[in-house]
C-alpha cells in the first residue's frame, strides 16, 4: 500500500447541513481543528459563481474570496482543496494559482456528463491547480461505463492527483466495495491515487473504509471524512474515528484532541440546530437508491407513517432518483394521497347541517392546551359552540376529531367519538367515520398544505360557519419540546421549516379573515 491521505470535507460536505452558513469565527475554529490534527487534505467548501458569497460561509464565488476571508495562511504539509459541481462554475473565471490559493479542485459530476470534464479538467490542470474526479453515484456505472470513464481519464487526464469511488446515497456494502476497488484499481493508471467518498444512510461508512485499507494496492490512497461526521442526511465517516483507528493500525500520527475541541465548542451546536445522523428515512433512501432529499421532503411533512414514505420513495422515477426534484416530489406526493378518492357530498351536507347556527372551536394538540384547559372548556361547554379536535390523542373530550394521521385514526376508530378523516387516511367501514375526498380540501401553492387545521377550515368554510375559535394552535418552534402536547406527535424542525409553517399558517389565518370569518384565539399562538 502506497500512502494513506485523510481528507478533511466538514466545512464543505458538512455545509449542505446549515446552507454554508458557518459563519466567520466557527469557519476558523473548525479549520484550526483540521490543520491541528494534521488531517493531509481540507476541503474549504463549494465553488459556485451563482450561488456563493465572499464571506461567512463556505460556499464560495470565486477562489481569491477563500484565501482573503479565511484560508489567510496555509499551513506546511496540508493541502488545501475546494469542490465544484459540472456545471456551475465557469473555468475560465479561475485565476492562474499562486502559492496563496488552494492546491486543487475535485469536480463532482453525473454519469451523463462524463465525456464533458476532460475539457474544464484539462483548463484545471492548465492554470495549476492538482483536479480531483469525482463521478458521483459510482454505484450506478455498469462495469463497462466504469471502465469507459477510466479509459478516458487515462487517456484524456493522466496528470489527474485523483479518481474517486463516491457514494453518494450511502448505499454501498462491503461486496460493493470489493468491485469497484478491484475494477478501479486494476485499470487506473498506477500514479493516480484512489480515494473514497462515504455517506452514512446504512451505517456503513466505517466498516467501508477500513475495507478500503484492507484492500491489497501499491497506490496512495484517500478517503474522505468529517469532524462528528457531519454532513447531509445521514452524515458521512467521523474524522476522529478513523484518525484513531490510523493512529492504531496503520502507524499514524494524528492529533485527535483538536477534534473533541472543536466538537465539544462548535459542531455539538450545529448538531443541536442542524440534525445529521441517521434515521429511518434515510435508510430508505438508500435502499430505494435514491437521493436522500426525497426521503426528507417527504418524512418532514409529518403526514404520512414511515411505511408510507417507503411506498413514495419506491414510486419515484428511475430519472428523477439522482437529483432532487421539488416540483416532482410535490406532484408525487399529491397522485399518491389523491389516487384514494371518495365521493363526500353527503358528509358534507350532513356536517352542515351539524354546523349550521353554529360558533366552531378547533382544539389542535398544541402545548398551550396544558396551561388553558379552563378557558377552553368554558368556550367548549356553551350551547351553540361545536368542538372539532385535531389529531388529539389524550383525553381532551370534544364533539368531532379530524385527523390526517393514520396512527391517530387507527388508536381512535374505538373511542366513541365521531371520526373525521381524508381518504388517503381511510376510506371508512369502520365505526362513526366521515370521509372527506382528500383533493377537494388541501391548498396547493409551491407546496402541498394538508395539515388538519387547513382541511378543518376548508371543512368549516364549506359548511358556512362565521365563527370560529382556535386553541392549541400554537405555531412551530425549532426547540422541540415547545411544540405539541404529546410528546409522540413531536418531530423535528429547524429554522427555516418553523419559519415558512409559521409564515404560511399566519398568512392563512388573515385569508380567513378577509372572508368574513369571525377568528378568535383562545391560546398564544405564532399565527396571530
Amino acid at each position: 500500500m502506497g500512502k494513506i491521505n485523510v481528507l478533511d470535507v466538514t466545512l464543505r460536505d458538512g455545509g449542505c447541513v446549515n446552507n454554508f452558513n458557518f459563519g466567520q469565527v466557527y469557519m476558523e475554529k473548525i479549520l484550526a481543528a483540521q490543520e491541528a490534527s494534521g488531517v493531509n487534505v481540507i476541503e474549504m467548501g463549494y465553488l459556485d459563481e451563482n450561488k456563493g458569497t465572499q464571506s461567512g460561509r463556505t460556499q464560495w464565488i470565486s477562489i481569491p474570496a477563500i484565501s482573503d476571508t479565511l484560508l489567510k495562511e496555509k499551513k506546511a504539509g496540508i493541502k488545501y482543496v475546494a469542490m465544484m459541481d459540472y456545471g456551475k462554475y465557469s473555468v475560465e473565471k479561475f485565476p492562474s494559482r499562486t502559492e496563496n490559493y488552494i492546491d486543487g479542485i475535485r469536480v463532482a459530476f453525473h454519469k451523463k456528463n462524463m465525456h464533458d470534464i476532460v475539457t474544464i479538467g484539462k483548463q484545471i490542470m492548465e492554470k495549476g491547480y492538482e483536479l480531483y474526479i469525482q463521478p458521483m453515484i459510482t454505484l450506478r456505472y455498469s462495469d463497462a461505463e466504469l471502465l469507459e470513464l477510466i479509459e478516458l481519464v487515462n487517456t484524456e487526464l493522466p496528470q489527474a492527483s485523483g479518481f474517486y469511488v463516491v457514494d453518494s446515497f450511502g448505499e454501498m456494502r462491503p461486496n460493493d466495495m470489493s468491485r469497484m476497488l478491484n475494477l478501479v484499481d486494476h485499470n487506473l493508471i498506477p500514479s493516480m491515487l484512489l480515494g473514497f467518498h462515504s455517506h452514512n444512510n446504512l451505517q456503513m461508512s466505517y466498516s467501508n473504509a477500513c475495507a478500503m485499507l484492507q484492500f491489497p494496492t501499491n497506490r496512495d490512497l484517500m478517503l474522505d471524512t468529517s469532524i462528528m461526521g457531519m454532513g447531509k442526511g445521514a452524515g458521512n465517516l467521523n474524522t476522529e474515528l478513523l484518525l484513531e483507528h490510523l493512529n492504531l493500525y496503520y502507524g499514524g500520527h494524528y492529533h485527535i484532541a483538536p477534534l473533541l475541541e472543536v466538537i465539544d465548542k462548535v459542531i455539538n451546536q450545529l448538531h443541536s440546530e442542524f440534525y445529521w445522523g441517521y434515521a429511518p428515512e434515510y435508510y430508505l433512501s438508500s435502499a430505494n437508491h435514491c437521493t436522500p432529499s426525497y426521503a426528507s421532503h417527504f418524512y418532514n411533512k409529518h403526514m404520512l407513517p414511515i411505511d408510507q414514505v417507503a411506498e413514495l420513495l419506491s414510486l419515484i422515477k428511475e430519472e428523477k432518483k439522482i437529483s432532487f426534484d421539488k416540483e416532482y416530489a410535490e406532484e408525487l406526493y399529491r397522485a399518491y394521497n389523491e389516487s384514494k378518492t371518495v365521493d363526500d357530498s353527503n358528509v358534507v351536507k350532513e356536517l352542515k347541517t351539524a354546523f349550521e347556527g353554529k360558533e366552531v372551536l378547533i382544539i389542535a394538540p398544541g402545548k398551550s392546551l396544558l396551561a388553558y384547559s379552563s378557558q377552553i372548556d368554558v368556550i367548549k361547554d356553551r350551547e351553540n359552540v361545536v368542538s372539532i379536535g385535531l389529531n388529539l390523542t389524550g383525553e381532551t373530550k370534544v364533539d368531532y376529531l379530524l385527523t390526517t394521521r393514520k396512527d391517530v385514526f387507527d388508536n381512535s376508530i374505538n373511542n366513541g367519538i365521531p371520526i373525521i378523516t381524508t381518504s388517503n387516511v381511510s376510506k371508512g367501514a369502520r365505526g362513526n367515520v366521515k370521509i372527506l375526498n382528500y383533493k377537494n380540501w388541501i391548498e396547493i401553492d409551491d407546496r402541498t398544505h394538508d395539515s388538519s387545521f387547513v382541511i378543518a377550515a376548508n371543512l368549516l368554510k364549506a359548511c358556512g360557519v362565521r365563527s370560529i375559535y382556535l386553541a392549541g394552535l400554537d405555531g412551530f418552534s425549532v426547540n422541540i419540546n415547545e411544540n405539541y402536547y404529546d410528546p409522540n406527535l413531536r418531530r423535528p424542525v429547524n429554522e427555516e421549516q418553523a419559519d415558512r409553517r409559521n409564515r404560511y399558517y399566519k398568512n392563512f389565518v388573515s385569508k380567513l379573515r378577509l372572508e368574513s370569518i369571525d377568528v378568535k384565539f383562545v391560546t398564544p399562538s405564532r399565527y396571530e
